[in-house]
């Protein structure tokens, strides 16, 4: 009789063994999960570092507007203390194709085309840059 117990025993240790660890399982997971999570904050935090910070104080340089005159050129318009500033701008240099003393185009009045107009009445903001204070 104690043989055969042992003999029925013996196929009840091997299925425990083999099971898998359920709490070592959960713990496996929740670590390679924090990991995850860790590596996402990391890569936000070397864009932004790279990027420069969102709370700089854009106001002393804005873009007026851009043309693309080809596929990696553009023509930009800049106001930069009263002055504009057309650049050409190429994936190899930036030039100053001319300085006007006087603004050329107004900032403020760009002019927005329908679809804008009835994006800004859906959200409710007015997307035009703020008036420079004096």
């Amino acid at each position: 009789m104690p043989a055969i117990a042992e003999q029925a025993a013996e196929p009840v240790q091997q299925v425990a063994r083999n099971t898998p660890d359920t709490v070592g399982m959960i713990i496996s997971l929740g670590l390679g999960l924090v990991a995850v999570i860790a590596v996402i904050y990391g890569c936000a935090w070397l864009i932004r570092r790279m990027t420069g910070t969102a709370g700089m104080n854009n106001n002393a340089i804005r873009v007026v507007s851009v043309l693309a005159i080809g596929t990696r050129e553009r023509i930009a318009l800049v106001e930069v203390g009263g002055q504009q500033i057309l650049l050409g701008i190429t994936p190899g240099s930036i030039r100053t194709l001319q300085v006007f003393d006087e603004p050329v185009v107004d900032a403020g009045n760009t002019g927005t085309s329908d679809f804008a107009r009835k994006l800004q009445g859906l959200i409710g903001k007015s997307w035009t840059a703020p008036e420079p204070k004096e």
